[in-house]
């Protein structure tokens, strides 16, 4: 009787041990998720955003560079100028990827192809310290480029000059904005207030909305551990 009694205590312990590390791996997993999910507080970034437009559909969010992103006749791209929280609050071109109003006059040639190129300079709260958009705030235009040529290529023949950092990153469009490239500004700072430091050089790539590969990873972890320490639990009953 004793040593059943010892031994259901045991299993009764063991259970309990995995009933609370069950309770704390799901908790942990539901913090991570909040993490995930709020917005980021502590500073946005200002910055050119570049999106993607296929068969007249709405504006995507790119998934490469424009430097090495090759849109196909009839595609449209475009590219937003703004003050954002984080990848999922990138605000995109106000104007519509609309390849048959853009370039509708424009028939294809041998070996080139047309891409609807729109600009979109964003608005005064939007603008570095010291600097206006410029007055007519979308910039449109039908590039005529050769078949294999990029988004950065189709862009160039629109709206010149282009700036670029020593990283190839994209940080200025006809001329604007004159200086800087992806600063982080700090959010409860005014708009008029001076960026704190450069960006990370993955907030201005194109990862898309939603909670970062680290975070995920964190949370996978967890469980991971927390299924381990059940099974051990388990055995050990």
């Amino acid at each position: 009787m004793t040593a059943t009694a010892g031994t259901g205590t045991r299993t009764t312990g063991a259970r309990v041990a995995g009933v609370r590390v069950a309770g704390a791996a799901a908790g942990a997993l539901l913090t991570l998720t909040a993490v995930a999910a709020a917005p980021a507080q502590a500073a946005g970034y200002r910055y050119w955003s570049f999106w993607e437009s296929s068969g007249g559909k709405p504006w995507a969010y790119a998934t490469q560079g424009p430097a090495t992103a090759r849109p196909a006749d009839g595609d449209a791209i475009g590219f937003r100028f703004a003050l954002s929280q984080g990848t999922s609050d990138t605000s995109q071109p106000s104007a519509a990827a609309d390849f048959a109003g853009i370039c509708g006059g424009v028939e294809k040639k041998d070996g080139s192809k047309r891409i609807a190129v729109v600009v979109d300079f964003g608005g005064p709260l939007d603008a570095p310290p010291g600097e206006t958009p410029p007055a007519k705030p979308i910039k449109v235009g039908c590039a005529e480029v050769r078949d294999d040529a990029t988004g950065a290529e189709a862009l160039a023949t629109v709206a010149k000059p282009l700036r670029y950092d020593s990283a190839a990153m994209l940080c200025g469009i006809a001329g604007y904005p004159a200086r800087g490239c992806g600063e982080q500004v700090d959010e409860r700072a005014p708009a008029s207030a001076a960026p704190t430091g450069p960006a990370p050089a993955a907030v201005p790539g194109h990862g898309g909305g939603g909670p970062s590969f680290g975070v995920l990873a964190g949370g996978a972890a967890v469980l991971a551990l927390g299924g381990a320490a059940i099974w051990k639990a388990r055995r050990r009953g």
